[in-house]
């Protein structure tokens, strides 16, 4: 089976991103970040999803974000809106996707992996601007560049097998391939034991995307 790096948040887009790949036939190696977010709770989803889905090794990586700050997610005097806002809601975290990819890119060189799966989305998002198709090609064609297997004829590829999906439609290839998401945690907010809000930005798509798809929402609010 051919290795892949999977980024692994604990919520129910990377679960699904990494059921996918395991359909694809790859070995996958999934990568967590803990990088300082007020949500760590995901991170033991994460371990959980890793487990039930068969993930070959899951390892989990410490970065401290939160002393750039910046965002709600690391910086806990910043309060995550709990109703829909203007532009790019104060849930970005600056530059954050671009770091877990170059970790996951680093990662795939150690291994000897050539591809990379990321759960990125760009229809029901919070409007992200490191989640589009076009920055997802970008850091395709910079990694290629940049590294010494790219440059020896190893091209990595990075697969966003769900970034034109609707929520309700992820949701639904997720349960097909045997997603358990009351494994999962999405809430910006969610306590230790991960009972979700209900009222954040990621909530509010999590649960229109079960309403959506005729699937009972396993997820437990506070």
């Amino acid at each position: 089976m051919p290795k892949a790096v999977v980024l692994l948040s604990g919520g129910l887009d990377s679960a699904t991103t990494l059921a996918i790949a395991r359909r694809d036939g790859f070995s996958c190696h999934c990568l967590s970040v803990d990088y300082g977010q007020r949500h760590r709770a995901e991170l033991d989803a994460a371990a959980r999803v890793a487990l039930a889905l068969g993930a070959a090794e899951h390892r989990v990586m410490k970065l401290d974000l939160a002393a750039i700050g910046g965002s709600a997610l690391t910086d806990r005097s910043i309060a995550v809106p709990e109703a829909p806002t203007q532009g790019i809601p104060i849930t970005y975290v600056p530059a954050r996707n671009t770091i877990l990819l170059s970790l996951a890119l680093a990662w795939a060189e150690v291994l000897g992996a050539q591809d990379i799966f990321f759960g990125a989305n760009a229809v029901d998002y919070s409007g992200y601007p490191d989640c589009r198709p076009e920055y997802m090609r970008a850091f395709e064609a910079m990694a290629n560049l940049a590294t010494k297997a790219a440059v020896e004829g190893g091209k990595l590829t990075l697969h966003t097998p769900i970034i034109a999906l609707t929520k309700a439609e992820i949701i639904r290839r997720g349960v097909a391939l045997g997603v358990d998401y009351a494994l999962t945690v999405s809430c910006y907010q969610a306590g230790d034991e991960g009972p979700a809000c209900g009222r954040c930005d990621s909530c509010r798509l999590r649960r229109a995307g079960f309403e959506t798809a005729g699937i009972a929402d396993p997820t437990r609010y506070a």
